[in-house]
């Protein structure tokens, strides 16, 4: 705002005011009547609003555009303002002297109110209702798995019989793209896991001056728990996560409802050849990572500690059994089965944006880690139970 020029009373006693604005090349003239003196420097938006909220003695608002000249939406959003203001002040507004233009925007504002559920408040829940409102969704979880198991097991059968479209040639590809793919990863974790489980027996077992089982918690480390364990966690955020953004994808642009058309299962067409590959490939690289861990390992032991590479090798024989490796096999088995359910049952349930494919690839990889370590829980347990 640039000026304000004070005029003298008028017969009735009353004051007249001028205020020139100016926004942006836009030039306002608003002429308040009524008992209220402005000072000679004309004060901003904010301040004249402030001082028809405390004057009372202000009765009608108009607005002289004499000099208008070209105008935005600035304007409009400053006149909405002084006229809301007015409103709740119950003064007189007349808008009678504003270009029709403008007009027609104020009648629009005026004509479509402000949603009043538009901005979200914020809600505080009791932790009762929280605890209840947890219970239910998980319950709700529990039977949209337990509803995806069963159409998967009715799928497989289905298959199994020639009754389902199975397409072979997408099982190598899976094949390909779980296993000989993810070599780097797991070579750089497991000899990572490796190193560390040396360092940390080490530094116990140098108390004792038993450097040389240090082959035996590697490779036994290893071969029944770490080495599966660490493969699993690997391809649930790399496998898992990649079904689940795929299947969900598909979902989005209306894929799987074409599947359907076509009279094509959707479990047997996406799903099965991802689990059937998670399933092949899932002990071949538990394998690996055995292997390059007790490489780690062995690193570790005979460049650092007084162990040759001899005794490393033969104490890893020793103490490394067929029944460690079949073990470590039947776990990384059961968690692939987890992360193709994991990837695929969360694209499959993805909603319908772009946003929802993120949250399904997120969801599978915390609900495929979540999995796993109860399922290794459980598995360890009932083997220390068994003795073996």
């Amino acid at each position: 705002m640039k000026q304000a020029n004070a005029k003298a009373p008028d017969q009735t006693g009353a004051q007249s005011c001028t205020i020139t604005a100016s926004r942006q090349q836009q030039q306002l003239e608003i002429a308040v009547s009524g008992d209220w003196v402005l000072d000679k420097q004309l004060p901003t938006l904010d301040v004249v609003l402030a001082q028809i909220e405390s004057d009372k003695a202000i009765s009608s608002l108009r607005f002289s555009t004499a000099a208008l000249g070209r105008w935005d939406s600035m304007l409009v959003t400053e006149l909405i303002k002084l006229i809301d203001c007015a409103s709740r002040k119950g003064i007189t507004v007349d808008k009678t002297s504003l270009p029709a233009s403008i007009q027609g925007l104020l009648t629009l504002v005026s004509a479509v109110p402000e949603r009043v559920d538009a901005h979200r408040g914020q809600m505080h829940t009791s932790w009762s209702r929280a605890l209840v409102v947890s219970t239910g969704k998980a319950i709700q979880h529990s039977k949209e798995m337990l509803i995806f198991v069963g159409e998967m097991v009715v799928s497989t059968f289905a298959t199994i019989r020639g009754q389902a479209h199975f397409r072979r040639q997408d099982l190598w590809l899976y094949i390909q793209e779980c296993g000989p793919s993810a070599l780097p990863i797991v070579t750089l974790i497991s000899l990572l896991v490796g190193l560390i489980l040396a360092f940390v027996g080490a530094v116990q077992l140098s108390l004792f001056g038993a450097q040389i089982y240090i082959a035996n918690l590697v490779s036994l480390g290893m071969t029944r728990e770490m080495g599966g364990l660490m493969t699993a966690i690997i391809m649930s955020g790399r496998t898992g996560a990649a079904y689940a953004a795929q299947i969900g994808t598909m979902h989005v642009n209306s894929e799987i409802d074409a599947l359907k058309t076509m009279n094509l299962d959707p479990m047997a067409f996406l799903v099965l050849p991802r689990m059937l590959a998670l399933i092949i490939i899932m002990p071949l690289l538990c394998l690996y990572a055995d292997l390059m861990g007790i490489i780690g390992g062995g690193f570790v032991t005979v460049n650092f500690f007084d162990v040759s590479l001899t005794e490393y090798l033969d104490r890893t024989a020793s103490a490394v059994k067929m029944k460690d490796f079949i073990i470590g096999f039947v776990k990384c088995s059961v968690f692939g089965i987890l992360i193709a359910l994991s990837g695929c049952m969360r694209g499959m349930q993805c909603g319908r944006s772009a946003s929802a494919v993120g949250d399904a690839g997120t969801s599978a990889v915390v609900t495929a880690i979540v999995f796993i370590v109860v399922a290794d829980s459980v598995m360890t347990i009932i083997c220390n139970r068994l003795g073996i």
